[in-house]
């Protein structure tokens, strides 16, 4: 028979294989747990270093103007008869007016593509253009007249006179830098989307031409 030490022994030692084998089973669960977090950590990190918005606001704005340019444009109108290459006196027609003229420039907002690359935004725009050209009927200014009987002014010169007029005040436009600062102020709309989205102070925007 087994004696009363012996049974208190064999107690014992169940009671610390017991300990052991719960031991055991408390570490594996702890480090399968930790694994499951450091995992977890490292797929989220993935994920948020390459995710991108697709959608800033900006692609759905279409054409618009970043720069206007208010011009006045003078222009001259003549026109006289000619016999052999030579002006017959009193047959000269001149007209010296302005107009004010509204020229707009800017982009197609949905032709601009950009793309994220760890801490780093590009942007690809297209060149800048005019978009329009407004001229103030009622900003008339009439300088000189000189109208001939025998030479009036036809309204095909005339269109074509305002037409010229237009397109000098649109080169003016852009000797000054209508298309500069048309490009300048798109980029600063665009920081304020990005901005919106990404900490631009962790985020470097980098401006190329498309």
């Amino acid at each position: 028979m087994v004696g009363k030490k012996e049974k208190q022994g064999f107690k014992a030692m169940f009671k610390r294989m017991l300990a052991s084998r719960l031991a055991a089973a408390i570490a594996a669960a702890l480090a399968a747990l930790l694994l499951l977090v450091i995992v977890g950590l490292g797929i989220r990190s993935v994920v948020l270093s390459e995710s991108k918005s697709t959608k800033l606001g900006f692609e759905n704005i279409g054409e618009l103007a970043t720069q206007t340019a208010y011009c006045t444009s003078v222009n001259v109108t003549e026109g006289s008869r000619e016999l052999f290459g030579v002006t017959i006196p009193f047959t000269q027609s001149k007209y010296i007016y302005s107009y004010d003229i509204v020229i707009k420039a800017g982009f197609d907002f949905t032709e601009i593509e950009w793309e994220i690359k760890d801490t780093a935004i590009t942007v690809r725009l297209p060149e800048a253009k005019i978009l329009s050209s407004e001229l103030k009927w009622d900003s008339f200014k009439l300088y000189h007249e000189d109208e001939s009987i025998f030479k009036q002014i036809k309204m095909e010169e005339n269109n074509e006179a305002l037409k010229n007029l237009v397109q000098n005040a649109e080169t003016d436009a852009v000797a000054n830098g209508l298309l500069d600062n048309a490009r300048s102020n798109a980029e600063t709309i665009l920081r304020g989307f990005f901005g919106n989205v990404y900490n631009l102070e962790e985020y470097e925007i980098r401006f190329i031409n498309k």
